[in-house]
């Protein structure tokens, strides 16, 4: 019972977090919160794949070869498809199937 509540809690917390913006901000949108949309996704984007990559020891074997295949899948995906949810699960399958199995 206990653990209902706080299930059932914790969902409600979450929607009225996802629908505030929307009942805030009925009329218009502030051009700063625009502007952070246009902004912030490709900002993080480019914080992923330094994050991803700041290990990678080009000396080591295998020189940092799945990560640079799997980022180069990533980036065909995304020209090809426009689908960053396809891009990123491509590149992570790749990844995992070369990293697990080739190196």
């Amino acid at each position: 019972m206990r653990e209902a509540v706080l299930v059932a809690v914790m969902s409600v917390v979450t929607i009225l977090l996802r629908f505030l913006p929307f009942l805030v901000l009925r009329k218009e949108t502030p051009p700063y919160i625009a502007y952070l949309g246009r902004v912030l996704p490709p900002a993080i984007i480019g914080m992923l794949v330094i994050y991803c990559l700041k290990d990678v020891n080009p000396i080591v074997p295998p020189h940092g070869i799945p990560e640079l295949i799997s980022a180069a899948c990533v980036i065909a995906l995304q020209a090809r498809r426009r689908n960053t949810l396809v891009s990123i699960l491509g590149g992570t399958i790749l990844y995992m199937l070369l990293v697990q199995v080739v190196f």
